[in-house]
């Protein structure tokens, strides 16, 4: 019974992972998006921003870019907690 599930869940898993690997695009050819065309017509109007990449990072995603900042801080501030040696009382 368990060797029946267990050839079961590996065939399901199998066709799984073909089934996503066949929709991924190939190497060297990203699929186009209709923002992108936005982004390169408007970027330069609207952000004055010779750089797309810039543009998109701090003017149209810059609140999500502050809370991705934040959440590292975060992060490391907890980390900085946990591992810092404890005082030794006298």
């Amino acid at each position: 019974m368990k060797k029946t599930i267990f050839v079961v869940a590996a065939i399901l898993l199998g066709a799984l992972i073909v089934g996503a690997v066949d929709t991924v695009h190939p190497f060297g050819a990203p699929g186009n998006a209709p923002m992108d065309d936005y982004f390169i017509a408007n970027a330069l109007q609207h952000r004055s921003s010779e750089n797309i990449v810039t543009a998109i990072v701090f003017d149209y995603r810059g609140f999500d870019t502050i809370g991705e900042a934040a959440v590292l801080f975060t992060a490391l501030c907890a980390i900085t907690v946990l591992f810092r040696e404890g005082r030794k009382k006298s």
